[in-house]
């Protein structure tokens, strides 16, 4: 049995990551402790992955007919970040599966070294039924692009 300690997260470098969104702070997003509250970060996540795949003509949130749910999501924090300030989110696929993809995005400040970094994974399903479908080919080659 390997009793060793799982390896500390650490802070990433901008070249980590694929892709980039910009994404404006908000005055509603700081905490009373005057940073940004952990929870938005995965509203972040979700935001840079979702208007990404929207951008690149793969995601119709509208009347498409495979949706990606989340199963599991994480976070570590390293720097604060706070209204007002733009925030960069890095993007990339680290495991692209049938029907499911791991994300991993990066939320970087001003500097070069992420100020947060998690994951989350979707399952793409059919939207009626909610059942597991394959990655529709357009969007399997557009995910390819960031693994």
């Amino acid at each position: 049995m390997d009793n060793a300690a799982p390896a500390k997260p650490h802070p990433e470098p901008r070249s980590a990551y694929k892709v980039f969104r910009p994404i404006a702070t908000r005055w509603s997003d700081n905490d009373v402790y005057g940073h940004v509250n952990n929870v938005v970060y995965y509203s972040w996540f979700d935001t840079a992955v979702n208007a990404y795949l929207i951008e690149q003509g793969v995601l119709d949130i509208h009347g498409g007919s495979t949706i990606g749910l989340v199963v599991e999501t994480q976070c570590n924090y390293f720097a604060s970040l706070a209204f007002p300030q733009i925030v960069h989110a890095g993007i990339r696929v680290a495991k692209l599966g049938t029907s499911s993809v791991r994300y991993e995005v990066g939320i970087f400040g001003d500097g070069e070294l992420t100020a947060a970094k998690g994951h989350f994974i979707h399952v793409y399903v059919d939207q009626i039924t909610r059942k597991p479908v394959a990655l529709p080919a357009d969007l399997k080659k557009i995910l390819e692009t960031l693994v």
